[in-house]
């Protein structure tokens, strides 16, 4: 576990400089830019993310069986990060009426059907960790 440990830090630190490598020639505004959605993540995450995980665990605990929990818990997770990852083109943020290839695509209707994938799933997993009766 130990070397799996190490590699998984190295590709890590790897992606890391690549990154900065990539902001070589940013200008002031680009990095304000930057610093900006940096600080969004850790405040959308903290401000809303993790209080709404907190309140999933306290009406799962009292509403779902506790097979079902890891799942909802988990899928919902995913489902919200990538829901606060696409509030820009859900609410149409950066399009430009002189540029019809921004935001050109049905985001919406995209983000509903990960929804119903995410909710199929959840119950997907929940279903295949039921207790079943013995055989016989």
């Amino acid at each position: 576990m130990t070397a799996f440990r190490w590699v998984l830090g190295a590709a890590g630190v790897a992606v890391g400089a690549w990154g900065v490598w990539l902001t070589r020639d940013f200008s002031g505004e680009q990095f304000t830019s930057l610093g900006l959605w940096l600080v969004g993540g850790v405040a959308l995450h903290d401000a809303i993310l993790a209080p709404l995980v907190v309140l999933l665990g306290v009406v799962a605990v009292r509403v779902l069986p506790g097979y079902a929990r890891p799942a909802v818990a988990t899928v919902f997770c995913v489902w919200a990060t990538v829901s606060m990852t696409a509030v820009a083109v859900l609410s149409g943020q950066g399009g430009r009426s002189d540029n019809d290839s921004i935001l050109n695509r049905p985001y919406l209707t995209s983000w509903l059907v990960l929804t119903a994938v995410a909710v199929v799933v959840a119950a997907g997993l929940a279903w295949s960790r039921r207790p079943r009766e013995p055989i016989g």
